[in-house]
């Protein structure tokens, strides 16, 4: 989910040919190249989800439960290592919310902590689809007995038109397998018994019968979405086409994903925002406490697209020549820097990883008063900020017009404007 505060704009004035053509071909291809496996790997991951889903779902138990819990972290690995292709490719931007849209009222969906509030603006903050098989939207009487894909994508997802009305996508499946994470002072994630999950007589937290087919509809969806988007990076996929036909437009794509990934949607909104309000709900893997791992993949995904190699889940490396090759070409220190700043920020993300695999949760480090927990988050926003400079010098460098950010709201109030 964009937040509405965040407006950025490429700002393209290509030349027509240029010196290194055919090596910005070749630099295409391999971000095409690992586009296709990196979705291929998510939807790998996603189809394990769904087995462990389907174990959950027929036999409920602390220990199906655990696997299907596990088996979600283990697809966010390659698939935040995509964020990359959103902002510079539409087929992407236009089609990720489906998949990773946040941050979400959970209340829509299921059940919530008494005098738990979503959204003040949202009047299906507390629908509960899962306990009303009927319900009024938008002055309609809406048949929900049966939940459907067609339910969650076409009539909840973005319902009203309020992006907080997330129904579909991996938020969504780690809510029905977390639950609520209501601890902020401890290192615990939600905590929803597998009890919601057993049909008839144990059944807690009501619906289970309901509960179990909401999960099992959008896990089936996740799939059938990443179907859909391997299929795009084929060999005659239209969003490798539409970078690979026009190599220069491939490479502001490259330059873009990163820039505007680095700076407004994850420096502002996803980092510096929860800092600023010292919010845990502001955290985006915010259920299952998986947000360092989250930031780290995200970089990960940056680093990938700039160097031009990815290793997928089975070990494998796909690789090819890279932005950072033509970069070089024409101005070495500066490949240099980014390719240093890109390393910078993913040891600031794996320290957040490691605080938190020893006890200090990403909750915890938003905590008013936990200075290590603030130091460690800053370093991220600042080392995110610092490459999204080198991407926009780049651009330069390349002869574009350049990657154009224009300022976040959240960073201009902490004084990161970007000029």
């Amino acid at each position: 989910m964009r937040p509405s505060n965040i407006s950025m704009t490429l700002v393209l004035a290509i030349s027509a040919t240029g010196a290194f053509a055919q090596d910005r071909g070749a630099v295409v291809a391999t971000y095409a190249d690992i586009a296709e496996a990196a979705y291929s790997d998510s939807l790998l991951t996603a189809k394990a989800l769904q087995s462990a889903v389907k174990t959950l779902i027929a036999t409920p138990s602390e220990e199906s439960l655990a696997d299907a819990r596990l088996a979600w972290l283990a697809a966010r690995v390659p698939y935040m290592q995509t964020e990359v292709y959103r902002f510079g490719n539409p087929i992407v931007d236009d089609w990720e919310g489906k998949l990773n849209a946040w941050p979400l009222d959970e209340g829509l969906i299921d059940y919530v902590a008494p005098g738990y509030f979503g959204s003040q603006e949202n009047d299906q903050a507390e629908l509960n689809v899962i306990a009303n098989p009927e319900f009024m939207l938008s002055g309609k009487k809406i048949d929900a007995r049966e939940i459907t894909a067609d339910l969650l994508s076409n009539v909840l997802q973005e319902a009203d038109q309020n992006e907080a009305n997330v129904a579909t996508g991996y938020h969504a499946i780690e809510f029905l397998l977390w639950g609520q994470d209501l601890v902020s002072d401890a290192p615990t994630a939600g905590q929803r018994p597998y009890t919601d999950f057993v049909q008839g007589a144990g059944c807690t937290g009501g619906n289970c019968d309901r509960r179990a087919q909401y999960l099992s509809v959008a896990t089936d969806l996740l799939v059938t979405d990443l179907e859909w988007m391997v299929g795009q990076w084929g060999k005659t996929g239209p969003a490798r086409l539409a970078v690979t036909d026009n190599p220069d437009l491939g490479v502001a794509a490259i330059l873009t994903g990163i820039g505007n990934l680095s700076y407004g949607e994850m420096a502002g909104q996803r980092v510096k925002l929860g800092l600023i309000l010292h919010d845990p709900e502001e955290e985006h893997d915010c259920f299952s406490d998986n947000t360092p791992a989250s930031h780290h993949f995200d970089v990960l995904g940056m680093h990938n697209v700039y160097t031009g190699t990815y290793r997928r889940i089975d070990g494998t490396v796909v690789s090819g020549p890279s932005l950072q090759n033509i970069v070089a070409e024409k101005d070495p220190a500066l490949a240099k820097a980014l390719d240093t700043e890109l390393n910078t920020t993913l040891a600031s993300t794996q320290a957040l990883r490691d605080a938190a695999a020893a006890g200090m949760s990403y909750d915890m480090m938003l905590q008013v008063g936990n200075a290590k927990g603030e130091a460690m988050i800053t370093a991220v926003v600042d080392n995110l900020v610092a490459q999204s400079r080198s991407v926009e010098r780049i651009s330069s460098v390349l002869d574009l017009s350049g990657v154009v950010l224009e300022g976040d709201s959240t960073l201009d109030a902490a004084g990161e404007v970007f000029k």
